[in-house]
């Protein structure tokens, strides 16, 4: 059995879940099992990739402002996936050169003057 609580907005969760045995075996075939002597694999991609990192300062600059989804729609596209999208989203978010507003439904990034 497994109990699930938390919530989801507004709304409180309690949710128990009864599994049997078969439930379980076909759990437990779709994830994936480390052992002790298998060292974790590289990255599946680069921690910084200046050039990616570069373009997304530019796209920024070039629009002036973006609200935060369009922006993150953006960077998924230049990016090659949402995930990578979203640190470069978190990345320009702590940039000294980028301001961050609350706009009425979304964060809008604003590109700020060059600082030395």
């Amino acid at each position: 059995m497994v109990r699930i609580r938390g919530r989801i907005g507004d709304w409180p969760v309690d949710l128990t879940l009864e599994l049997d045995a078969q439930d379980w075996a076909q759990l437990a075939a779709q994830v994936p099992v480390a052992t002790a002597d298998s060292a974790p694999g590289p990255a599946a991609e680069p921690v910084s990739n200046d050039a990616l990192w570069q373009t997304s300062l530019a796209l920024l600059r070039q629009a002036g402002q973006i609200e935060g989804p369009q922006l993150l729609a953006q960077l998924a596209a230049l990016a090659g996936g949402e995930v990578a999208g979203k640190r470069l989203l978190v990345r320009l978010r702590h940039c000294a050169q980028v301001r961050v507003e609350t706009g009425a439904d979304a964060p809008v990034y604003h590109w700020a003057a060059e600082q030395a």
